[in-house]
């Protein structure tokens, strides 16, 4: 089984990345971990992510820095489809995902 991880900068200042992990066994993907990451005052918050970690595909959106958080299922089960979901999503949507947390903070 091979693992694979990277990260893509999302913001030209650096504090906005996408994280992405993939496990892959025999040629197919067993797990994938999405996330959007945000550096706000010099800390690193993981705002959304994306995981299988509760047997199903889902997103959890972290409200504020107490872990108050948002689980969303997706009904998608082919992995590879679930890996090009998240990665869209977050490079469409990362500025507003950015923005909610940030609400959270005050």
């Amino acid at each position: 089984m091979g693992i694979k991880e990277f990260t893509k900068e999302l913001s030209e200042d650096g504090d906005d990345r996408l994280r992405v992990k993939i496990n892959i066994g025999k040629g197919v993907v067993t797990d994938i971990v999405i996330q959007y990451e945000s550096k706000i005052k010099d800390k690193w918050y993981p705002i959304v992510r994306y995981d299988c970690s509760h047997g199903f595909f889902h997103r959890d959106i972290l409200l504020n820095t107490k872990g108050e958080k948002v689980k969303h299922p997706i009904l998608i089960s082919n992995l590879m489809d679930a890996l090009t979901y998240a990665e869209q999503d977050i490079k469409d949507r990362w500025e507003w995902y950015k923005e909610k947390f940030r609400k959270g903070l005050k």
